[in-house]
């Protein structure tokens, strides 16, 4: 299906632009997550730090017929245009970030795509005027769902998966 200012297409859902500040992701069907959890789980890691896209509300689109989660746009930048020790203190930070929230008890789990989904290897980490942030936190994980030994799991192939965007992000 064709959507109005349309963004980006993941896997199970499309993001549509709604204004200069705001996008939606469109549940429609059977998605990979649900948009209650995931509104949980995004503003869960919103009160962690600033790392996590910022959840605004859920919402319906009349005219799509779409369930939305609507959060802050982010306009991407490419780090490629940066020398690499810039992009090395951005990478501590978000290094920094991403440990803390996953102190609190949130793992993110999508750093790295699967090799069979479309799209770039790391495309839901992107660099902004204020550094590196996460988006899509559709299958991330809290601790308290999902107990210490799947969470401990999940933060072991999470931490492979930040060496991996290290290399990449600084060798580009």
């Amino acid at each position: 299906m064709t959507y109005p200012r349309k963004l980006s297409t993941g896997a199970n859902n499309t993001v549509i632009v709604l204004s200069d500040i705001e996008v939606g992701k469109l549940f429609l069907g059977d998605t990979r997550s649900e948009i209650g959890s995931e509104a949980e789980k995004m503003k869960y890691a919103n009160g962690i730090n600033n790392l996590v896209v910022k959840f605004i509300r859920l919402d319906y689109n009349d005219a799509i017929s779409a369930e939305m989660l609507v959060m802050e746009r982010i306009y991407p930048l490419d780090f490629r245009s940066y020398e690499v020790e810039i992009r090395e203190l951005w990478l501590d930070v978000f290094e920094e970030e991403l440990k803390q929230l996953h102190a609190e008890g949130f793992a993110h789990r999508d750093l790295k795509r699967p090799s069979n989904i479309e799209g770039l290897a790391f495309d839901n980490i992107l660099l902004t005027k204020d550094g590196l942030r996460l988006i899509d936190v559709g299958i991330s994980a809290l601790r308290k769902q999902v107990g210490d030994i799947i969470f401990e799991k999940y933060i072991e192939i999470e931490n492979k998966e930040l060496s991996e965007f290290r290399t990449y992000f600084l060798n580009r």
